[in-house]
């Protein structure tokens, strides 16, 4: 899922790498946007419940910002995706004590172990708590967040990167729902190209996915690259495009990629009362 502080004036060509190794999953993260303001970009994370604040490690690919370029050169055809728009404000959850700022290449990320953590971050970064009461599933998620400059033309940062302990370690998960101009919609718009290397044991459920050709070595020629990718192994690569359910990727036991939704069925938004209080916390 991807969600942003501050409203949008656009978002394109999101492209989203994962890799698992040892009870640890990487997700590199790309996009190209346009905004008038700071904003703050979250992405929700399924870590085991009760996480330590310093559970996720912060990648920096700063050095490496054609990572998906490069990834791209082992599959013949490239994708072009289209275009979408995003937005979402903020509220305050609580007075506690500010969760850590780091500086990872030109970003300024967090990681929110829960929900009701947002508000222990700076104003910019949190997210409106009735979000939160649509999508009761992500309660006890963690998020990693990323403060993104103001850009009027469309600019592409260089790739968000971060390891997480995994909840599942039979699957790989992809941030794919979405969430735009403040509200929660039964289908979305997909332009993506999600990218993976996955444990052999995850091979039986690469159908449809592309495999590059050959290893990663042979087309990837940035060094923090290896950071995240196995040098000795392929790429797989999946086009997920048009009107689709909106919803997470999973690749592995009872995972799927959202479906095309119905061809007459217009994005229709999920209602729910926002409550001032949730499990106890008071809303300022």
């Amino acid at each position: 899922m991807c969600c942003f502080s501050q409203p949008v004036e656009s978002v394109a060509e999101t492209r989203i790498f994962a890799r698992s190794l040892e009870g640890l999953q990487t997700i590199v993260y790309s996009m190209a946007y346009e905004a008038t303001t700071e904003l703050a970009m979250v992405l929700p994370i399924p870590v085991p419940p009760g996480c330590a604040e310093d559970a996720v490690e912060f990648i920096d690919l700063e050095s490496c910002p054609d990572f998906f370029e490069h990834l791209r050169e082992g599959f013949p055809k490239p994708v072009s995706p289209g275009r979408r728009r995003a937005g979402v404000e903020l509220l305050s959850l609580d007075n506690a004590p500010r969760l850590q700022v780091l500086e990872v290449g030109q970003f300024e990320a967090s990681f929110v172990p829960k929900p009701e953590d947002f508000g222990r971050l700076d104003e910019r970064f949190r997210l409106p708590i009735d979000v939160w009461l649509e999508l009761n599933a992500y309660r006890d998620w963690g998020f990693a967040v990323f403060k993104l400059k103001s850009a009027r033309r469309a600019a592409r940062v260089h790739p968000m990167a971060f390891a997480f302990p995994q909840r599942d370690r039979t699957r790989l998960f992809f941030p794919t729902l979405h969430i735009h101009d403040r509200r929660l919609d039964a289908a979305a718009h997909f332009d993506h190209e999600l990218y993976c290397q996955p444990e052999p044991a995850l091979n039986w459920y690469l159908q449809g996915w592309e495999e590059s050709w050959g290893a990663a070595r042979r087309f990837v020629t940035c060094e923090a690259a290896w950071k995240v990718l196995d040098a000795a192994r392929p790429v797989w690569r999946l086009a997920v495009a048009g009107t689709r359910e909106n919803a997470d990727t999973w690749l592995g036991p009872g995972g799927e990629v959202p479906a095309p939704a119905v061809a007459s069925e217009r994005p229709r938004k999920k209602t729910r009362q926002v409550e001032s209080e949730i499990e106890g916390l008071d809303i300022i």
